[in-house]
Protein backbone atom coordinates (compact mmCIF):
# COMPACT_ATOMS: atom_id res chain seq x y z
CA UNK A 1 0.00 0.00 0.00
CA UNK A 2 1.09 3.30 -1.11
CA UNK A 3 1.58 6.22 1.37
CA UNK A 4 -0.72 9.31 0.71
CA UNK A 5 1.53 12.53 -0.99
CA UNK A 6 0.40 16.00 0.22
CA UNK A 7 2.50 19.41 -0.32
CA UNK A 8 3.08 21.66 2.71
CA UNK A 9 2.43 25.04 2.25
CA UNK A 10 4.59 27.84 4.37
CA UNK A 11 1.93 29.31 6.68
CA UNK A 12 1.81 25.26 8.18
CA UNK A 13 5.89 25.60 9.06
CA UNK A 14 5.27 28.96 10.68
CA UNK A 15 2.43 28.10 12.45
CA UNK A 16 4.28 25.44 13.77
CA UNK A 17 7.31 27.34 14.62
CA UNK A 18 6.21 30.26 15.90
CA UNK A 19 3.36 28.75 17.77
CA UNK A 20 1.23 32.10 17.91
CA UNK A 21 -1.96 29.95 16.94
CA UNK A 22 -1.12 27.75 19.35
CA UNK A 23 -4.71 25.52 17.99
CA UNK A 24 -3.49 25.40 14.74
CA UNK A 25 0.17 24.76 15.85
CA UNK A 26 -0.83 21.45 17.56
CA UNK A 27 -2.50 20.80 14.50
CA UNK A 28 0.44 20.78 12.09
CA UNK A 29 2.34 19.09 15.10
CA UNK A 30 0.11 16.29 14.38
CA UNK A 31 0.18 15.88 10.84
CA UNK A 32 4.15 16.31 10.93
CA UNK A 33 3.79 12.84 13.80
CA UNK A 34 1.91 11.35 11.03
CA UNK A 35 5.10 12.00 8.63
CA UNK A 36 7.79 10.88 10.96
CA UNK A 37 5.64 7.83 11.71
CA UNK A 38 5.56 6.89 8.36
CA UNK A 39 1.54 7.27 7.55
CA UNK A 40 2.13 10.07 5.12
CA UNK A 41 4.46 11.41 3.01
CA UNK A 42 4.84 15.00 3.00
CA UNK A 43 6.07 17.30 0.08
CA UNK A 44 7.43 20.78 -0.06
CA UNK A 45 9.41 22.96 -2.89
CA UNK A 46 8.03 20.45 -5.50
CA UNK A 47 9.71 21.08 -9.00
CA UNK A 48 6.92 23.66 -9.98
CA UNK A 49 7.44 25.88 -7.40
CA UNK A 50 11.37 25.68 -7.05
CA UNK A 51 12.24 26.71 -3.48
CA UNK A 52 9.63 29.18 -2.69
CA UNK A 53 7.97 27.71 0.20
CA UNK A 54 11.57 27.87 2.13
CA UNK A 55 12.27 31.41 1.00
CA UNK A 56 8.33 32.36 2.04
CA UNK A 57 8.88 31.01 5.37
CA UNK A 58 12.80 32.40 5.74
CA UNK A 59 11.32 35.86 4.37
CA UNK A 60 8.19 35.79 6.70
CA UNK A 61 10.44 34.69 10.24
CA UNK A 62 12.72 37.86 9.52
CA UNK A 63 10.53 40.38 8.10
CA UNK A 64 7.35 39.79 10.10
CA UNK A 65 8.21 37.60 13.48
CA UNK A 66 11.73 39.53 13.73
CA UNK A 67 13.32 36.04 14.14
CA UNK A 68 17.28 36.01 13.84
CA UNK A 69 18.88 34.53 10.86
CA UNK A 70 21.11 31.92 13.53
CA UNK A 71 17.90 31.00 14.50
CA UNK A 72 16.35 30.74 11.07
CA UNK A 73 19.05 28.55 9.96
CA UNK A 74 18.29 26.50 12.69
CA UNK A 75 13.82 26.17 12.40
CA UNK A 76 15.15 25.87 8.32
CA UNK A 77 17.55 22.71 8.90
CA UNK A 78 15.07 21.04 11.32
CA UNK A 79 12.76 21.08 8.44
CA UNK A 80 15.13 19.82 6.59
CA UNK A 81 15.99 16.81 8.99
CA UNK A 82 12.36 16.21 9.15
CA UNK A 83 11.19 12.38 8.57
CA UNK A 84 8.61 11.67 6.03
CA UNK A 85 8.80 15.44 4.51
CA UNK A 86 10.50 15.64 0.84
CA UNK A 87 11.98 18.57 -0.27
CA UNK A 88 13.43 19.19 -3.72
CA UNK A 89 16.80 21.04 -3.38
CA UNK A 90 17.26 20.65 -0.18
CA UNK A 91 21.30 20.44 -0.29
CA UNK A 92 21.09 23.49 -2.36
CA UNK A 93 18.44 24.92 0.39
CA UNK A 94 20.86 23.92 3.11
CA UNK A 95 23.99 25.60 1.87
CA UNK A 96 21.82 28.64 1.52
CA UNK A 97 20.45 28.94 4.84
CA UNK A 98 24.20 28.25 6.47
CA UNK A 99 25.66 30.81 3.88
CA UNK A 100 22.79 33.48 4.80
CA UNK A 101 23.59 33.10 8.74
CA UNK A 102 27.11 32.93 8.33
CA UNK A 103 27.49 35.62 5.64
CA UNK A 104 25.06 38.24 6.88
CA UNK A 105 23.47 37.87 3.04
CA UNK A 106 19.82 37.53 2.33
CA UNK A 107 18.07 33.91 1.58
CA UNK A 108 17.35 34.61 -2.01
CA UNK A 109 21.05 35.98 -3.04
CA UNK A 110 22.36 32.65 -1.47
CA UNK A 111 20.41 30.24 -2.63
CA UNK A 112 21.66 32.19 -6.08
CA UNK A 113 24.90 31.51 -4.86
CA UNK A 114 24.36 28.20 -4.07
CA UNK A 115 22.43 27.27 -7.45
CA UNK A 116 25.26 28.78 -9.67
CA UNK A 117 28.55 26.94 -7.63
CA UNK A 118 26.12 23.97 -8.49
CA UNK A 119 26.38 24.58 -11.69
CA UNK A 120 30.05 25.68 -11.95
CA UNK A 121 29.35 29.27 -13.10
CA UNK A 122 32.09 31.24 -12.05
CA UNK A 123 30.70 34.41 -12.22
CA UNK A 124 27.71 36.68 -11.06
CA UNK A 125 25.94 39.91 -12.48
CA UNK A 126 24.61 42.10 -9.80
CA UNK A 127 23.94 45.18 -8.65
CA UNK A 128 23.98 44.09 -5.09
CA UNK A 129 27.68 42.84 -5.40
CA UNK A 130 28.10 43.36 -1.47
CA UNK A 131 25.94 40.12 -0.78
CA UNK A 132 27.65 38.22 -3.94
CA UNK A 133 31.13 39.05 -2.73
CA UNK A 134 30.44 37.75 0.70
CA UNK A 135 30.18 33.92 -0.70
CA UNK A 136 32.88 31.47 -1.40
CA UNK A 137 33.57 30.87 -4.84
CA UNK A 138 32.10 33.72 -6.68
CA UNK A 139 32.98 36.30 -8.97
CA UNK A 140 30.92 39.49 -8.33
CA UNK A 141 30.51 42.11 -11.20
CA UNK A 142 28.56 44.85 -12.13
CA UNK A 143 27.63 45.36 -15.56
CA UNK A 144 29.36 48.51 -17.09
CA UNK A 145 32.17 47.99 -14.54
CA UNK A 146 35.16 47.41 -15.17
CA UNK A 147 36.51 44.14 -14.18
CA UNK A 148 39.02 44.03 -11.29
Amino acid sequence: MSRERAFVDTNLFLRYLTNDVPKQADAVEALLQRACDGELSLVTNSLVTNSLVIAELVWTLESFYQVAHAEIQAKVQAILNMPGLEVSDGDLILRAIVWYAEKNVDFIDAYNAAWITEQAIPIAYTFDRKHFARLPGMTARVPGQAVE
